[in-house]
């Protein structure tokens, strides 16, 4: 059995996505009181952001630890490298 791989951002991560089930619960809830349309995408508009912002976070953690586990100690030049590769995820 492997041991577990957890970094100190997955409890926001965690967070994160529970609050997009609660969104996406509340959707199908609308969805079946026979709300409006637009109601139904707002809250669909707050379930995509909430996972996407999930996603970054996510991304920008491996970058920032698993990467430079893999690759080892970096110096000034390659941790820049490294700032600017996982500043521009902040794009995706």
């Amino acid at each position: 059995m492997t041991q577990p791989h957890t970094h100190a951002s997955h409890p926001a991560i965690i967070k994160r996505l529970r609050r997009a089930s609660g969104h996406l619960n509340s959707t199908i809830d609308m969805l079946e009181q026979g709300r409006t349309c637009l109601d139904v995408a707002q809250q669909l508009q707050a379930v995509e952001k909430a996972i996407q912002q999930a996603k970054k976070a996510l991304i920008q953690d491996h970058l920032g630890h698993c990467l430079e586990d893999l690759v080892g100690p970096l110096d000034a030049g390659q941790r820049d490298s490294l700032d600017g590769f996982r500043e521009i995820t902040r794009y995706l």
